[in-house]
């Protein structure tokens, strides 16, 4: 059995932690089962963002689809809301990501926000940027028209884009941005610039290029909020800075803002998003304890340089500089409120059961969403004032329980819904019984038992699982 599948078993119950239910899925509810499961709807072109909208429907972004999708949740059927020309996606981290609803939304609004990567370059190079823009929806015909480009010319790549979206409680625009996938694999000798921050004379030209790794916060009509924070005497759009991978947000109790990041290869982490606080990445991964990671910074490599160098996950060499978590400070830094997982120095990683795909062993979930189950509101009981996150390594949904004051997390992460799926996004229904999950189409994924694999269970799927409170 490989490494990660041994390391889920570890997942035990304590007094207050979420309740656990069986795995494997089926399409009927079996005995002591608290969930029914059913397949809702399939054929969709990478379903990367998954929202319950206040019209009754699931509404989803599809990333390689270039489309927005309505899916009836009775029984399954889709419509197309827009499809977007302007959309650049290959089958990497570009695309149609990100999508979100203002709080008033056909109560008085009509507007909708979508993320998406275009080409920049007119000619015939590639120029790869994102945009936040605004449609106008059309209740009657179901239609998304009259875009209006918010912001543009922010950085994207075909790995790390990040690219969730969300309409605050207090109806600020937040967008979170990854590394771009830099300082690995094809982009090892790209810097991270998630510790970088714009000038005044940035801001003022518009040029975004140090947004990368940061959850940015803005009005609704693209500006920088006057009461964004000042950091090194700049206000801009950043909200936070020194995340690597944020793919999933949302606010929980007392309007708190949660990410979900990915890490290296272990040290995936559940942060509480303060204003103007630094998460650390690079120089930490995790919590800053000098445990199986050191920040090998290949871009700086100069004898000899980092083009004639080859990208090793497992060797840094002697000409590439290193630096230990602690050699690092920072008045604004915030630990994490878990990880999943940290594991000690000596720990094997390059795990020769895993083959050429070692990744998909290492003890990391690759955390893709989180959403957040209030404490005094239905569903399921188990799962009350916990954090919920979508895994696309192992294809299940893990539970993290808060603290009363919605502070921190308490007692034991538990698994549920494992298939042999990447889950990519989640949703709730408005009464908390039903778990939406979004699949990606492609991609490699660990079963319960046996080798990793690309054959998907479902992919391209929603699958629903409806809490059964009878049972």
């Amino acid at each position: 059995m490989k490494r990660f599948l041994a390391l889920a078993t570890l997942l035990v119950l304590s007094a207050t932690g979420c309740t656990a239910s069986q795995e494997k899925p089926s399409s009927e509810t079996r005995s002591g089962e608290p969930f029914t499961f059913r397949v809702l709807t399939t054929g969709l072109a990478d379903p990367w963002e998954i929202t319950w909208g206040p019209d009754g429907f699931l509404w989803v972004t599809e990333k390689t689809g270039k489309r927005v999708t309505r899916v009836n949740p009775s029984d399954g059927s889709k419509s197309t809301v827009i499809t977007i020309s302007d959309v650049y996606s290959t089958e990497s981290q570009d695309g149609l990501l990100g999508m979100a609803f203002p709080g008033n939304f056909l109560k008085g609004s009509n507007d909708v926000y979508l993320a998406y990567t275009y080409d920049a370059d007119p000619g015939p190079a590639v120029d790869r940027r994102t945009k936040i823009v605004r449609y106008t929806y059309d209740p009657a015909a179901h239609r998304l028209s009259r875009p209006v480009d918010l912001i543009t010319g922010l950085s994207a790549s075909t790995d790390h884009n990040s690219g969730r979206l969300l309409v605050g409680p207090d109806q600020k625009l937040y967008y979170s941005i990854g590394d771009q996938g830099n300082d690995q694999f094809k982009r090892f000798c790209n810097p991270i610039r998630a510790q970088d921050l714009p000038t005044a004379e940035d801001v003022g030209n518009r040029n975004w290029t140090t947004y990368v790794g940061k959850v940015l916060r803005l009005n609704l009509d693209g500006s920088i909020p006057s009461d964004n924070p000042v950091i090194r005497g700049v206000r801009s759009h950043i909200y936070s800075y020194g995340h690597r991978n944020p793919q999933g947000l949302v606010f929980g109790p007392g309007g708190r803002l949660f990410s979900a990041e990915h890490g290296p290869k272990a040290d995936d982490e559940i942060n509480l998003i303060q204003v103007g606080k630094n998460y650390g990445w690079p120089y930490v991964s995790g919590f800053k304890d000098d445990e199986s990671y050191v920040y090998g910074n290949w871009s700086a490599s100069t004898t000899p340089p980092c083009a004639s160098l080859h990208y090793d996950n497992f060797a840094i060499p002697p000409s590439v500089p290193q630096q230990r978590e602690t050699d690092w400070s920072s008045p604004d830094y915030v630990e994490p409120l878990k990880t999943l997982y940290t594991v000690p120095n000596g720990y094997n990683f390059h795990d020769p059961a895993c083959g050429d795909q070692s990744y998909i062993c290492w003890p990391s979930i690759a955390p893709s969403s989180v959403d957040y189950m209030p404490a005094e509101q239905g569903g399921f009981e188990g799962w009350r004032n916990s954090l919920l996150v979508t895994s696309l390594k192992n294809g299940a949904l893990y539970c993290l329980r808060l603290t009363q004051d919605g502070g921190s997390v308490q007692g034991d992460i538990t698994q549920f819904f494992k298939t042999t799926n990447r889950y990519r996004d989640l949703a709730l229904s408005p009464d908390h019984r039903a778990v939406y999950i979004s699949t990606d189409s492609t991609g490699l994924s660990g079963p319960k038992f046996g080798s990793p694999t690309e054959k998907l269970d479902n992919p391209g799927a929603i699958l629903e699982f409806t809490y059964d409170g009878s049972r």
